[in-house]
């Protein structure tokens, strides 16, 4: 009953990121259309997203998961929590100096990697540029919510993580069902959208420390185990 129970619960977290997925984008088509700042949007959103599953998603929790799992299983939780605050540390330390140096050459980055068309039109431009530094610390958030996704993951907690990509959907629902409720313009709705996605970012990673939290609590952890994730 515990593997059916967890496949449903998984498996319905799932299905409520792909619907909500699926009315997210059906709203930005109604409301943006296939204009410019549906374009500057959709580039400005690509980049973070793409690193977020390089960086995060890709060989970083590939090796991070097993190896947390072997310390846990082999020196216990203080072993596994050791572990993971080194891993943290310079995990925070290598995305703080990416995200500062991506923030200071973002235009370049937008008018040679992001989007080099874009230059073409200066204000489509201006606007990629800004969207796209808004949105880049949302790499900072995902990349330590996959950490702790593989935390949880190790403690064959599997709910948080699968439900956290709801929160996203959700988000963008809300930001554009009041962009549309106010009617605001193109741009002001484009940048309403990426401070959205930076503000889902903070609240997956609160989900999911709340989440370790509540397992500390549970194995009698307490926060002063795992007071530094």
């Amino acid at each position: 009953m515990s593997l059916i129970k967890k496949f449903a619960s998984v498996g319905g977290a799932t299905m409520a990121s792909r619907i909500l997925g699926f009315a997210r984008e059906a709203m930005i088509a109604a409301f943006l259309g296939a204009g410019p700042v549906a374009d500057a949007f959709y580039a400005a959103f690509r980049f973070p997203n793409l690193f977020r599953r390089l960086f995060a998603e890709g060989a970083f929790n590939s090796a991070f998961v097993p190896l947390f799992a072997k310390e846990l299983e082999t020196g216990g939780k203080t072993a596994a929590r050791q572990f993971a605050e080194q891993i943290l540390s310079v995990l925070i330390l290598v995305l703080l100096i990416l995200s500062a140096l991506a923030m200071v050459f973002m235009p370049m980055l937008v008018g040679t990697i992001i989007a080099p068309k874009f230059a073409q039109d200066p204000e489509k431009f201006e606007l990629t540029v800004l969207l796209t530094r808004i949105m880049f610390p949302y790499l900072i958030a995902m990349s330590l919510v996959a950490m702790f996704s593989g935390i949880l993951n190790a403690f064959r907690r599997y709910f948080l993580a699968a439900f956290a990509p709801v929160v996203l959907n959700i988000i963008f629902i809300a930001v554009l069902a009041f962009g549309g409720f106010v009617e605001l313009s193109d741009g002001e709705l484009g940048q309403a959208m990426a401070w959205g996605v930076f503000v889902s970012g903070l609240l997956q990673l609160c989900l999911l420390i709340y989440g370790i939290q509540k397992k500390a609590s549970h194995y009698r952890c307490a926060c002063r185990e795992l007071r530094p994730l």
